[in-house]
């Protein structure tokens, strides 16, 4: 599904946002990965250490809340392994945020090398817990894939969504929830809640070309039959709809949930701040989206992936990492090797 919108960019195919909120962010990303070409491995010591040491959010501008987690090897995990991984020592991880990044999910930090975000972090996780090293390849999306084909790259963590198409050449570990956002002035007390009904009266932006406008545009269509109004609005960029969001021309902001999370940080100080005010799934009414860590389908790796997930999600260090990238919101109870995804008619 990969297509542009100016507001944020989603790459619909695997719900890859590609959304910058601030001129800074987007001159520090712009800078950080001119040098980098279709396919680079990111320094694989970023953000870990030998002790086993994780730090969340290492250089990410103020995009999370640095922390320190403590992550040893858990021997019965690396015993999973397949034997070829567990022989390399080293857990190859493909990050498709070539050519321009997208904070917060994974993009250049601050000293202008450091492979960041919520994506390059989590992978560094799971390495952890496996007992071994990991290895960033930073790649376009297309390369991302092609990696994974080939054997280059063991996992995917890309803010990738498991659909039913996908699984015919992958295997998934589900580790977030796909979800889309509504965003609100911090002032304004309405609340989506859910029902689509709460709309009714509303004027909402949202980006052209994008899941969320197919959503939004159904409800729109419910709305008129029950002879009730919902004003749809595009703008051309980030800066116009935000403009138009401080200026109360419009009432809300649909759009990616990590995009949203990442501007509600960055705005938190300043006169237009803003929150959420309620999510819904990338996948529609029936199916919560999730995303997935993506192996070669039938190479041995996803279960002691998924069983990894778990682990941090029992010890609580995955609450943290979710924590301090505000989004707690997308957290799920455990790890499902593939579990139902995206119908084929929507993948």
């Amino acid at each position: 599904m990969p297509t542009r919108t100016p507001l944020p960019t989603q790459r619909r195919r695997g719900r890859l946002v590609r959304g910058l909120t601030a001129a800074t962010a987007v001159a520090t990303l712009a800078a950080g990965l001119a040098a980098c070409g279709s396919d680079s491995s990111a320094a694989s010591s970023a953000g870990s250490t030998p002790s086993g040491v994780v730090t969340i959010g290492a250089q990410s501008n103020g995009a999370a809340v640095q922390t320190d987690l403590h992550v040893p090897e858990v021997p019965a995990l690396h015993a999973e392994l397949p034997a070829s991984v567990a022989r390399s020592g080293k857990l190859v991880i493909g990050i498709g945020a070539l050519p321009a990044g997208s904070a917060p999910l994974n993009y250049i930090g601050g000293d202008q090398k450091t492979l960041t975000g919520v994506e390059p972090d989590f992978g560094r996780l799971v390495a952890a817990v496996l007992g071994l090293r990991p290895e960033l390849r930073n790649a376009t999306w297309d390369n991302l894939f092609v990696g994974i084909d080939s054997g280059r790259t063991d996992v995917g963590f890309s803010n990738i969504t498991d659909t039913e198409e996908r699984k015919k050449k992958y295997d998934f570990a589900s580790y977030r929830e796909d979800n889309l956002a509504f965003e609100v002035l911090r002032t304004d007390t309405w609340n989506f809640g859910g029902n689509y009904e709460s709309l009714a009266g509303k004027t909402v932006a949202v980006g052209a070309g994008t899941n969320q406008e197919k959503i939004l545009l159904e409800w729109k269509a419910k709305l008129q039959r029950e002879g009730k109004d919902l004003t749809v609005k595009y703008f051309p960029d980030n800066n116009s709809t935000y403009l138009a969001l401080d200026g109360k021309k419009i009432d809300a902001f649909f759009g990616p949930n990590p995009s949203i999370a990442y501007h509600v940080i960055q705005d938190a100080k300043t006169p237009g701040a803003t929150r959420n005010a309620g999510k819904f799934s990338g996948a529609g009414q029936s199916l919560q989206g999730l995303i997935a860590a993506t192996t070669k389908k039938g190479n041995g790796l996803v279960k002691p992936v998924a069983d990894a997930i778990n682990h941090l999600i029992a010890t609580g260090q995955y609450a943290r990492w979710l924590k301090a990238w505000n989004l707690s919101n997308e957290a799920v109870a455990t790890s499902l090797v593939n579990p139902p995804g995206l119908p084929v008619t929507n993948s």
